[in-house]
Protein backbone atom coordinates (compact mmCIF):
# COMPACT_ATOMS: atom_id res chain seq x y z
CA UNK A 1 0.00 0.00 0.00
CA UNK A 2 1.26 3.50 -1.02
CA UNK A 3 0.90 6.20 1.37
CA UNK A 4 1.84 9.46 0.14
CA UNK A 5 1.70 12.63 2.71
CA UNK A 6 0.12 14.89 0.36
CA UNK A 7 -2.92 17.21 0.97
CA UNK A 8 -5.72 15.02 0.18
CA UNK A 9 -8.56 15.51 -2.33
CA UNK A 10 -11.98 14.80 -0.40
CA UNK A 11 -15.96 14.25 -1.08
CA UNK A 12 -18.80 13.07 0.72
CA UNK A 13 -22.24 10.97 0.51
CA UNK A 14 -24.60 11.81 3.08
CA UNK A 15 -27.78 10.18 3.60
CA UNK A 16 -30.37 9.84 6.74
CA UNK A 17 -28.09 9.10 9.62
CA UNK A 18 -24.96 8.55 8.32
CA UNK A 19 -22.08 10.44 6.27
CA UNK A 20 -18.93 8.95 4.21
CA UNK A 21 -16.57 11.35 3.77
CA UNK A 22 -13.51 9.90 0.65
CA UNK A 23 -10.19 11.11 0.76
CA UNK A 24 -7.33 10.10 -1.18
CA UNK A 25 -3.77 10.13 0.38
CA UNK A 26 -1.72 9.30 -2.77
CA UNK A 27 -3.39 6.22 -4.42
CA UNK A 28 -4.90 5.19 -0.85
CA UNK A 29 -8.60 6.14 0.04
CA UNK A 30 -10.00 7.22 3.39
CA UNK A 31 -13.38 6.14 3.91
CA UNK A 32 -14.53 8.26 6.99
CA UNK A 33 -18.13 7.34 8.06
CA UNK A 34 -19.67 9.95 10.21
CA UNK A 35 -22.62 9.30 12.86
CA UNK A 36 -24.63 5.88 12.81
CA UNK A 37 -24.45 2.75 10.26
CA UNK A 38 -27.77 1.49 10.90
CA UNK A 39 -30.44 -0.21 8.27
CA UNK A 40 -30.50 1.35 4.89
CA UNK A 41 -26.72 2.70 5.53
CA UNK A 42 -24.99 0.08 3.11
CA UNK A 43 -26.21 1.05 -0.17
CA UNK A 44 -24.17 4.73 0.67
CA UNK A 45 -20.92 2.55 0.05
CA UNK A 46 -21.36 2.13 -3.62
CA UNK A 47 -21.25 5.77 -4.69
CA UNK A 48 -18.37 6.22 -2.97
CA UNK A 49 -16.65 3.07 -3.90
CA UNK A 50 -17.65 3.66 -7.98
CA UNK A 51 -16.11 6.83 -7.73
CA UNK A 52 -12.12 5.43 -6.52
CA UNK A 53 -9.95 5.93 -9.29
CA UNK A 54 -8.43 2.83 -10.60
CA UNK A 55 -5.12 3.14 -9.22
CA UNK A 56 -5.88 2.45 -5.86
CA UNK A 57 -4.26 0.25 -3.50
CA UNK A 58 -5.18 0.68 -0.41
CA UNK A 59 -8.95 0.84 1.40
CA UNK A 60 -8.75 2.09 4.65
CA UNK A 61 -12.32 2.32 6.81
CA UNK A 62 -11.53 5.38 9.74
CA UNK A 63 -13.82 4.37 12.39
CA UNK A 64 -13.50 7.47 14.23
CA UNK A 65 -16.99 9.55 13.83
CA UNK A 66 -19.10 6.81 13.90
CA UNK A 67 -21.29 6.99 17.00
CA UNK A 68 -23.29 3.60 16.69
CA UNK A 69 -23.06 0.53 14.64
CA UNK A 70 -25.88 -2.21 15.47
CA UNK A 71 -25.92 -5.44 12.82
CA UNK A 72 -26.21 -3.30 9.54
CA UNK A 73 -22.50 -2.61 10.50
CA UNK A 74 -22.78 -6.33 9.02
CA UNK A 75 -23.53 -5.87 5.92
CA UNK A 76 -21.20 -2.25 6.02
CA UNK A 77 -18.19 -4.30 6.47
CA UNK A 78 -19.05 -7.26 4.39
CA UNK A 79 -19.83 -4.92 1.29
CA UNK A 80 -16.59 -3.20 1.64
CA UNK A 81 -14.43 -6.79 2.15
CA UNK A 82 -16.24 -8.01 -1.52
CA UNK A 83 -15.28 -4.66 -2.99
CA UNK A 84 -11.23 -5.27 -1.71
CA UNK A 85 -11.31 -8.63 -2.57
CA UNK A 86 -13.25 -8.03 -6.07
CA UNK A 87 -10.86 -5.43 -7.13
CA UNK A 88 -7.57 -6.77 -5.29
CA UNK A 89 -7.41 -4.25 -2.87
CA UNK A 90 -6.57 -4.52 1.01
CA UNK A 91 -8.86 -3.48 3.61
CA UNK A 92 -7.71 -1.79 6.93
CA UNK A 93 -9.86 -0.63 9.55
CA UNK A 94 -8.80 1.87 12.14
CA UNK A 95 -9.87 4.33 15.19
CA UNK A 96 -12.67 1.68 16.36
CA UNK A 97 -13.75 3.86 19.50
CA UNK A 98 -17.00 4.65 21.53
CA UNK A 99 -19.89 2.19 21.27
CA UNK A 100 -18.73 0.11 18.07
CA UNK A 101 -15.54 -0.25 20.28
CA UNK A 102 -17.46 -1.67 22.88
CA UNK A 103 -19.40 -4.18 20.75
CA UNK A 104 -15.83 -5.26 19.25
CA UNK A 105 -14.58 -5.54 22.67
CA UNK A 106 -18.13 -7.61 24.49
CA UNK A 107 -17.82 -10.21 21.33
CA UNK A 108 -14.19 -10.48 22.20
CA UNK A 109 -12.52 -9.28 19.38
CA UNK A 110 -9.20 -7.43 19.90
CA UNK A 111 -9.28 -3.85 18.84
CA UNK A 112 -5.95 -2.25 16.95
CA UNK A 113 -4.27 0.49 18.19
CA UNK A 114 -5.07 3.77 16.87
CA UNK A 115 -2.83 5.59 14.50
CA UNK A 116 -2.79 9.36 13.97
CA UNK A 117 -3.68 9.41 10.51
CA UNK A 118 -2.50 8.33 6.73
CA UNK A 119 -0.34 10.08 6.08
CA UNK A 120 2.03 9.13 8.92
CA UNK A 121 3.65 6.02 9.71
CA UNK A 122 1.55 2.75 8.67
CA UNK A 123 2.37 1.60 12.35
CA UNK A 124 -0.77 0.64 14.48
CA UNK A 125 -2.83 0.53 10.94
CA UNK A 126 -3.63 -2.70 11.22
CA UNK A 127 -7.38 -5.01 10.86
CA UNK A 128 -9.10 -6.80 13.01
CA UNK A 129 -10.21 -10.08 11.71
CA UNK A 130 -13.33 -8.58 9.18
CA UNK A 131 -14.61 -12.30 8.62
CA UNK A 132 -14.76 -12.91 12.69
CA UNK A 133 -16.55 -9.52 12.77
CA UNK A 134 -19.18 -10.57 10.43
CA UNK A 135 -19.79 -13.90 11.82
CA UNK A 136 -20.13 -12.32 15.58
CA UNK A 137 -22.24 -9.29 14.55
CA UNK A 138 -24.96 -12.21 12.73
CA UNK A 139 -24.53 -14.40 15.79
CA UNK A 140 -26.66 -14.24 19.06
CA UNK A 141 -24.07 -12.84 21.15
CA UNK A 142 -23.27 -10.02 18.56
CA UNK A 143 -26.83 -9.48 18.69
CA UNK A 144 -26.97 -9.52 22.59
CA UNK A 145 -23.99 -7.17 22.99
CA UNK A 146 -25.27 -4.39 20.46
CA UNK A 147 -28.81 -4.90 22.14
CA UNK A 148 -27.31 -4.71 25.43
CA UNK A 149 -25.81 -1.31 24.78
CA UNK A 150 -28.86 -0.10 23.07
CA UNK A 151 -30.63 -0.86 26.48
CA UNK A 152 -27.95 0.94 28.34
CA UNK A 153 -28.12 4.11 26.72
CA UNK A 154 -31.76 4.04 26.81
CA UNK A 155 -30.83 3.73 30.87
CA UNK A 156 -28.90 6.40 30.77
CA UNK A 157 -31.06 8.60 28.35
CA UNK A 158 -34.34 8.00 31.16
CA UNK A 159 -32.32 8.52 34.14
CA UNK A 160 -31.58 11.92 32.92
CA UNK A 161 -35.38 12.79 32.28
CA UNK A 162 -36.47 11.45 35.37
CA UNK A 163 -33.73 13.51 37.02
CA UNK A 164 -35.13 16.72 34.62
CA UNK A 165 -38.31 15.95 35.40
CA UNK A 166 -37.66 15.37 39.30
CA UNK A 167 -36.28 19.37 39.30
CA UNK A 168 -38.89 20.63 37.26
CA UNK A 169 -41.85 18.95 40.18
CA UNK A 170 -39.64 19.95 42.75
CA UNK A 171 -38.91 23.80 41.78
CA UNK A 172 -42.12 25.73 43.41
CA UNK A 173 -41.70 23.81 46.07
CA UNK A 174 -38.28 25.32 46.38
CA UNK A 175 -39.64 28.92 45.30
CA UNK A 176 -41.99 29.04 48.07
CA UNK A 177 -39.32 28.42 50.84
CA UNK A 178 -37.34 30.95 48.91
CA UNK A 179 -40.03 33.18 49.22
CA UNK A 180 -41.05 32.31 53.13
CA UNK A 181 -37.44 33.18 53.61
CA UNK A 182 -37.17 36.19 52.08
CA UNK A 183 -40.29 37.45 54.22
CA UNK A 184 -39.32 36.10 57.27
CA UNK A 185 -35.92 36.80 57.01
CA UNK A 186 -35.84 39.78 55.19
CA UNK A 187 -33.13 38.45 53.29
CA UNK A 188 -32.80 38.77 49.27
CA UNK A 189 -34.13 36.03 46.95
CA UNK A 190 -30.14 34.87 45.82
CA UNK A 191 -29.57 34.96 49.84
CA UNK A 192 -32.24 32.91 50.70
CA UNK A 193 -30.72 30.57 47.40
CA UNK A 194 -27.57 30.45 49.34
CA UNK A 195 -29.28 29.68 52.32
CA UNK A 196 -31.41 27.04 51.30
CA UNK A 197 -28.39 25.28 49.41
CA UNK A 198 -25.92 25.88 52.31
CA UNK A 199 -28.61 24.32 54.83
CA UNK A 200 -29.26 21.33 52.34
CA UNK A 201 -25.33 20.75 52.40
CA UNK A 202 -24.80 21.09 56.13
CA UNK A 203 -27.58 18.70 57.29
CA UNK A 204 -26.67 16.07 54.62
CA UNK A 205 -30.47 16.56 53.46
CA UNK A 206 -31.97 17.07 50.27
CA UNK A 207 -32.55 20.51 48.78
CA UNK A 208 -36.24 19.72 48.27
CA UNK A 209 -36.84 17.76 51.77
CA UNK A 210 -35.46 21.68 53.23
CA UNK A 211 -37.67 23.04 50.81
CA UNK A 212 -40.79 21.29 51.72
CA UNK A 213 -40.22 21.02 55.59
CA UNK A 214 -40.65 25.60 55.06
CA UNK A 215 -43.25 25.25 53.35
CA UNK A 216 -45.08 22.61 55.58
CA UNK A 217 -44.27 24.50 58.84
CA UNK A 218 -45.69 28.05 56.67
CA UNK A 219 -49.07 26.35 56.65
CA UNK A 220 -49.40 25.12 60.20
CA UNK A 221 -47.59 22.01 60.48
CA UNK A 222 -44.74 20.79 62.34
CA UNK A 223 -41.31 22.64 61.97
CA UNK A 224 -38.72 21.63 60.25
CA UNK A 225 -36.39 18.58 62.72
CA UNK A 226 -33.95 21.14 64.86
CA UNK A 227 -30.48 20.30 62.78
CA UNK A 228 -32.42 21.88 59.99
CA UNK A 229 -33.54 25.05 61.73
CA UNK A 230 -30.18 26.11 63.25
CA UNK A 231 -28.86 25.15 59.56
CA UNK A 232 -31.09 27.74 58.10
CA UNK A 233 -30.52 30.07 60.71
CA UNK A 234 -27.07 29.93 60.60
CA UNK A 235 -26.99 30.02 57.04
CA UNK A 236 -29.09 33.05 56.46
CA UNK A 237 -27.06 34.81 59.13
CA UNK A 238 -23.62 34.12 56.73
CA UNK A 239 -25.55 35.68 53.60
CA UNK A 240 -26.43 38.27 55.04
CA UNK A 241 -23.15 39.06 56.88
CA UNK A 242 -21.47 38.68 53.55
CA UNK A 243 -23.86 41.64 51.93
CA UNK A 244 -21.71 44.74 51.32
Amino acid sequence: MSVVPTSPSSASVATGPLTIRTEMWGTTVVLTPSGEIVHGCTTMLDPALGKLPGDTDGLVLDMTEVTFMDTAGLQFLERLEDFGAAAGIPLWTVNWNGQPRRILEITGLSVPAAASDPAGSTSGWLPPDTHHLVALLGSDQGLSAVAAERAEQVRRLQAEVQQLQQAIETRPVIDQARGILMAVEACTADQAWNALRDASQHTNTKLRDVAGAIVTASTGGPPPPEPVRTALRDAVRRQQRRTP
